[in-house]
Order: C-alpha cells, then sequence, then structure tokens
C-alpha cells in the first residue's frame, strides 16, 4: 500500500524532472493571475538578445506538463542565452546540460511561442568579468544528467536550478524563490496515478531546496525584453 511518504517522494521526484494534464482550478486560476499581462512571442527577430539574457518556454514535453501542475507554474522550461562563434545559443538542462542552438530551442517550444527576460541592472551587474565566470562555471556542468529527482546538488540539474546556481556563483544574483519540494501541489489525483505508475520506487526528501521557472520568471529583478 503507498504511504504518504511514497505519495509526495513520487510527485516531486518527477515534478522538476520540471515538467497534469490539468491542475486544480484554484492552481489555474493563481497560474494565470501570475501571467495574464505576458504572453509568448512566436518567434520572431532576436537581435535584441544578449548575453546573460533568460528565455521561457512552454515544453511540450509531457514531464513538462507535470511540472506546470506542480509548480502552478506556466513556464516549464528556461535557459541562459550566451554567443558562441555559430551565433546565439541556449545553456540549458535538458538531458544533458548542453548548449543549443537559439532557434532550435525556441522551435521546441509551444508554437514557437517564448519569453525573454534580462537583469534590470545587467549593465551593472553583469560586468565582462561576470559573464566570463557564467560561461566557465556553465562550460563546468556540459554533459551532466538532468535531475530528475530534483536534487540540489550539482551533480545531476534541472533547468531553474542551473539558471539560479550560474547567477548567484558568478554574478552573486539570486533569482526567484527557494522553497521545499513538499510545498509544490501535490494533491492533484491524475497527478498522483501518472506518479505512482512510473516512479513508484524513486526517493525523494520533501525537504530539499527547489527553486522554479516561474518564480524566476516572476522575480522583479528582471524586465521583459521580447515580446
Amino acid at each position: 500500500m503507498l504511504t504518504l511518504r511514497t505519495v509526495v517522494v513520487v510527485v516531486v521526484g518527477v515534478a522538476l524532472g520540471f515538467s497534469c494534464k490539468r491542475s486544480s482550478t484554484a492552481a489555474r486560476s493563481r497560474a494565470a493571475a501570475r501571467t495574464s499581462q505576458q504572453e509568448p512571442a512566436a518567434a520572431a527577430g532576436t537581435s535584441r538578445l544578449r548575453q546573460g539574457d533568460l528565455i521561457f518556454q512552454q515544453s511540450t514535453s509531457a514531464q513538462s506538463a507535470m511540472v506546470g501542475a506542480l509548480t502552478d507554474s506556466r513556464w516549464t522550461h528556461m535557459g541562459v542565452i550566451f554567443k558562441e562563434a555559430e551565433g546565439l545559443v541556449v545553456l540549458e538542462a535538458a538531458s544533458p546540460v548542453r548548449k543549443t542552438p537559439l532557434q532550435r530551442w525556441i522551435a521546441r517550444g509551444r508554437e514557437r511561442g517564448y519569453v525573454v527576460k534580462r537583469l534590470r541592472d545587467a549593465e551593472s551587474l553583469l560586468s565582462d568579468e561576470a559573464l566570463v565566470k557564467m560561461r566557465t562555471l556553465g562550460s563546468t556542468w556540459l554533459g551532466r544528467p538532468y535531475d530528475a529527482r530534483f536534487r540540489w546538488d550539482d551533480q545531476t540539474l534541472y533547468c531553474s536550478e542551473l539558471a539560479y546556481k550560474l547567477f548567484d556563483r558568478a554574478a552573486g544574483v539570486r533569482l526567484g524563490t527557494l522553497q521545499r519540494a513538499g510545498e509544490m501541489n501535490l494533491n492533484d489525483e491524475k497527478v498522483q496515478q501518472a506518479l505512482r505508475k512510473r516512479f513508484a520506487s524513486a526517493r525523494f526528501d520533501p525537504m530539499e531546496t527547489v527553486v522554479t521557472p516561474d518564480s524566476i520568471f516572476n522575480d522583479q529583478q528582471l524586465v521583459q525584453i521580447e515580446p
């Protein structure tokens, strides 16, 4: 018989594997209230984008749908933009951590929609030195596995964990709100049913520190650049 701990373990383990098909009416209302003024852009010009910009999308993956329900979040995937010789890329925690060409990253999102945000004080906070530190730290994470069990260590990483740690350690900027895994929305029965099937044996600490894409998206230190 599944215990309450099993349900919590199962649900949270996938959750920020960050990314059911439904959440409660209250959850949908909260998510809509937070994001009603920010509609995603269809892929268009990206000439205004800079290194260190944050890009958000609604992923089409089943795991991202699960993340949306568990975190009451519209934004289920995110990454950090950098410039390479071949053009703009997105450093993302996918499977594994990697750099993805920007247009390819955008194409994976629902209806190619995305939103880009930037630090309000980027000119002073994202100095050349800070950007070098971000690139260097990000490079050390390339190839690391995706964090399907939502651990707050560096051995595996999920998307908003990568962004949070990158800005914190390289630029001294803490984005979003840290919370406990057990504080997420664990009450949706369809979510629980799906997770029991797929992750009944997963082990997870409900006291684990987590950060969601939505909490970073709504951080007042950021301003919207696109659309």
